[in-house]
């Protein structure tokens, strides 16, 4: 972290220790403390972080930020205090965005946006130093522990922004005061809380409004609902799958050992190959890519990275199963817009094996939930899925859609589908897992891969 200095805090009260120690880094997890860390103390539904500012002091933490009065009595261990300590790390963490000169750029959108970040770390490597987002940093407490993992040296930082209800994507971005937009697409997500499309497409906006008159901002051509929200001051990249975009895909070959690829961008062409397979992956790499030229890094060295991006965990990750056949696993989170993608690659993934697909409820849809997985039901069945399974009493509603046009099953929970899943199996079959976190169905893997 670039290092700050106790009394340059200024979104929390010194309650004790000289103004001029100094910060090299900041954690909220007591195990991670070293010496030189600011520990923030969070409380939780499980946890609060006030119980263990002790630990963090004893792995080398010098300061802690704590709640106000709750400061520990450790010799030697200096204490800011705050009203709100969540509130205060994202002033440390803007504190430390405005000493670095790196490209920051912020990823927003529906769907996608871990899958982006991850692609474009692995363009941006070969040339830039480069940190992003661990794991899905993309909320308050996310967002400010990976803008403290800037260095001095840092070129260019990614940063997953996330939204969960009206104004949070707003407050990510006066943290992060982004340099670059990333739109990855918008869709229905979190509908119980947006309750429109329209909504949902105004939060996701927040990220226009927050760039600097000139910055690029990349966004998909296929949405119409952020046309209120465009600029004319900024420098707009636009991808998808046909020519009129700035970067769209020409070609996608998908084969054992890797995927030949040819993009078109702004008129010129580009062959190289990656590890990407997918289908939506044309996608997320065509953001990436735009992202990458926006930055004026070398086209013709876009192979150097692409041909290594590690997708993070449960992002459709590939293991075989135990008698033939290939377990997907993109059990990370669900929504409308990423189950269809999902369903779409299995169909395509199945080389002559059958196409199973095991999906968990997609939450936090509203009140027309039950249609958005009936529709789900009914894509799967357009698109020949021999087999869908639905665990939990929120996925049912898939059946509405496919029974009667494709073999279906449903088990009230994990529990039951664990015991009877695999025996539903045959050699050579492909197995999709895809649910919302709250599902919970990367716990089948296991059982399936045994």
């Amino acid at each position: 972290m670039i290092p700050l200095r106790l009394g340059e805090i200024e979104t929390a009260a010194l309650a004790r220790g000289h103004p001029e120690l100094t910060i090299t880094s900041v954690v909220a997890d007591s195990r991670l403390a070293c010496p030189g860390s600011l520990f923030v103390c969070l409380r939780g539904a499980r946890r609060d972080g006030h119980d263990y500012a002790l630990a963090a002091a004893a792995r080398g933490a010098v300061a802690v930020l704590c709640a106000r009065g709750r400061g520990p009595t450790a010799a030697g261990l200096a204490v800011l205090e705050a009203d709100d300590p969540l509130a205060a790390l994202g002033g440390v963490a803007r504190l430390v965005r405005r000493r670095s000169r790196a490209h920051i750029v912020g990823i927003a959108g529906s769907v996608g946006k871990t899958s982006a970040k991850d692609v474009l770390r692995a363009l941006l490597a070969p040339h830039l130093a480069t940190v992003a987002s661990p794991a899905s940093y993309n909320n308050e407490l996310g967002v400010p522990l990976t803008l403290s993992l800037l260095e001095a040296d840092t070129a260019a930082c990614i940063c997953e922004l996330g939204t969960g209800a009206p104004g949070e994507l707003a407050g990510l971005c006066a943290i992060a005061e982004p340099s670059l937009g990333v739109l990855t697409a918008i869709g229905p997500e979190h509908l119980e809380f947006f309750g429109t499309l329209e909504a949902v497409a105004a939060e996701e906006a927040a990220l226009i409004a927050a760039l600097p008159q000139g910055a690029p901002l990349v966004f998909p051509q296929e949405a119409r609902l952020l046309a209120p929200y465009r600029r004319p001051d900024l420098e707009e990249w636009r991808f998808g799958l046909q020519p009129s975009c700035d970067v769209y895909p020409l070609a996608w070959r998908p084969a054992a050992e890797a995927t030949e690829v040819v993009l078109g961008v702004r008129g010129d062409r580009f062959a190289f190959t990656t590890n990407l397979r997918l289908p939506h992956h044309r996608l997320t790499l065509a953001a990436a890519v735009a992202a990458y030229a926006a930055l004026d890094l070398p086209l013709d060295r876009i192979g150097e990275g692409a041909a290594a991006v590690e997708l993070s965990p449960l992002r459709g990750q590939e293991q075989p199963l135990p008698a033939g056949g290939v377990l997907i696993n993109d059990a990370y989170n669900a929504n409308p817009v990423s189950v269809a993608a999902a369903l779409e690659a299995l169909a395509g993934r199945c080389n002559g094996g059958r196409a199973i697909a095991v999906l968990g409820e997609m939450a936090e849809l509203g009140p027309d939930s039950h249609r958005w997985h009936a529709r789900a039901g009914r894509q799967a069945a357009a698109l020949a899925v021999d087999l869908l399974v639905a665990v939990g009493p929120g996925a049912r509603a898939y059946l509405d859609g496919s029974t009667g046009r494709i073999r279906c099953c449903w088990f009230p929970d994990l529990t039951a589908a664990e015991l009877a899943l695999p025996a539903l199996l045959q050699p050579g079959d492909v197995v999709l897992l895809k649910g919302s976190r709250s599902a919970r169905l990367e716990l089948l893997a296991e059982t399936l891969t045994r």
